[in-house]
């Protein structure tokens, strides 16, 4: 197979297929969300065929569990394929809308409305069903798209694409809107890499090597993250159960997500009270504590930190904690280690959650609130097809508004220009 050519092919179609999709009504869109969801159920035991191909593959190149966990369709899993395909048709369809609008003092008209972004390349390591839900949120956002997931569910992808495709031609649309490269090897990833005069942006969910090789070989915008170095400040003064509740969660809830606790730090004055108490929690749940001087005087069995682990994004229950002497060292911390992802301030002061909010540079801050919120979901997008902490054009979870832009739109009664 000549690789270049077969992805130049599939990016044409792609471009074709955004204008189609882009006309696309909201009735229309919707009824695709719909026969996607009856045909997941109706093809369940093909997937499940298809997605054993996989497992068996994965199974012999060594993956690990918690891999092949990942990797495997249940039932659950198209359940919830078919729950995320009617929640993203019951949101309000961003093309079209008008964001804003004035008038000139010549008495011309302009607005700004939201439209596609025209052909989105998607290229994740992560479950399938993923393939479903950035397919589902691209289309009801009118772009076309090409997905490339994880070549150990080559066949589980597969599958999955050649039902949504069937379900975009038996709706009267052309099946290029929704398509997977048909090969494994990561030489047509870089070719798609340069297809810039047909695709708008790429979006790459997945480990920091992945993303970063995105970002070296795209000649096209990328959104992305590289990793989640995420912090919880515990002010001077702050409500003991709810730090205690808020610390626990953001590291305990998930800790192999991006939005996890990664580094807790906290005021001198508070530390003697709050340190003991919070890690004793910790210790018991099973984290491991990497801290500070001060950190190991008041809890014995916390492990020194080095320099290195407060860049760290452990994914795994492991933490640094580091005391410092006021909230602008917490700020200064955050700013020369965290990743712009998520960071949040405990405390009963007002005004000090005030100037936090205003001064932490992260695509979600948060106060009196677990980290784990910082995800499309929970913050009422509906769903999420990754999150940016880059800031052109989005910045933080992207749901459908954030895979639009906005034009001008000029109205004139004869205007010309003086």
């Amino acid at each position: 197979m000549n690789y270049e050519s077969t992805v130049m092919d599939i990016s044409i179609n792609a471009r074709k297929a955004a204008r189609q999709i882009a006309a696309a009504d909201t009735d229309t869109k919707n009824k695709v969300l719909d026969l996607i969801g009856k045909k997941l159920i109706q093809q369940a035991r093909d997937i499940f065929k298809e997605n054993a191909r996989d497992l068996t593959a994965a199974k012999e190149k060594g993956l690990s569990p918690a891999m092949l966990d990942r990797l495997k369709i249940t039932d659950q899993t198209i359940d919830q394929m078919v729950q995320g395909l009617k929640e993203v048709a019951q949101l309000t369809d961003p093309v079209g809308a008008i964001t804003r609008n004035w008038t000139r003092p010549n008495g011309l008209k302009v607005s700004k409305m939201r439209i596609p972004l025209g052909v989105i390349a998607m290229i994740y390591e992560s479950r399938p069903n993923v393939t479903v839900d950035a397919a589902a949120l691209c289309l009801k956002a009118g772009n076309a798209t090409i997905l490339r997931g994880g070549s150990e569910a080559f066949h589980s992808n597969k599958i999955l694409a050649d039902i949504i495709q069937a379900a975009l031609f038996e709706s009267g649309l052309t099946r290029e809107i929704v398509q997977v490269l048909p090969v494994t090897d990561r030489e047509a990833v870089t070719h798609l890499l340069k297809q810039e005069a047909y695709i708008d942006v790429v979006i790459p969910r997945g480990g920091e090597t992945l993303i970063r090789y995105v970002v070296n070989h795209a000649t096209m915008p990328v959104l992305k993250h590289y990793k989640g170095v995420c912090h919880v400040y515990v002010d001077e003064t702050f409500d003991m159960d709810k730090a205690l509740e808020i610390c626990f969660n953001s590291k305990v809830h998930r800790p192999g997500v991006c939005n996890a606790l990664e580094t807790l730090l906290v005021h001198e004055k508070a530390a003697p009270d709050f340190l003991p108490a919070m890690l004793e929690k910790y210790h018991d749940a099973g984290v491991e504590i990497r801290g500070c001087e001060q950190t190991c005087k008041l809890f014995s069995q916390a492990l020194p930190a080095e320099e290195t682990d407060w860049d760290a994004e452990y994914l795994d229950l492991t933490l640094s904690v580091k005391v410092v002497p006021d909230m602008t060292a917490a700020m200064d911390h955050i700013a020369a280690h965290g990743s712009n992802h998520t960071d949040v301030i405990v405390t009963t002061h007002d005004n000090r959650a005030k100037e936090f909010i205003r001064r932490v540079d992260s695509s979600m801050v948060g106060v009196n609130a677990s980290t784990r919120f910082n995800d499309g979901g929970q913050l009422g997008l509906g769903a999420e097809i990754g999150i940016s902490t880059s800031k052109l054009h989005a910045f933080g979870p992207m749901g459908l508004e954030e895979l639009t832009a906005t034009k001008f739109v000029v109205m004139g009664q004869g205007h010309t220009r003086q």
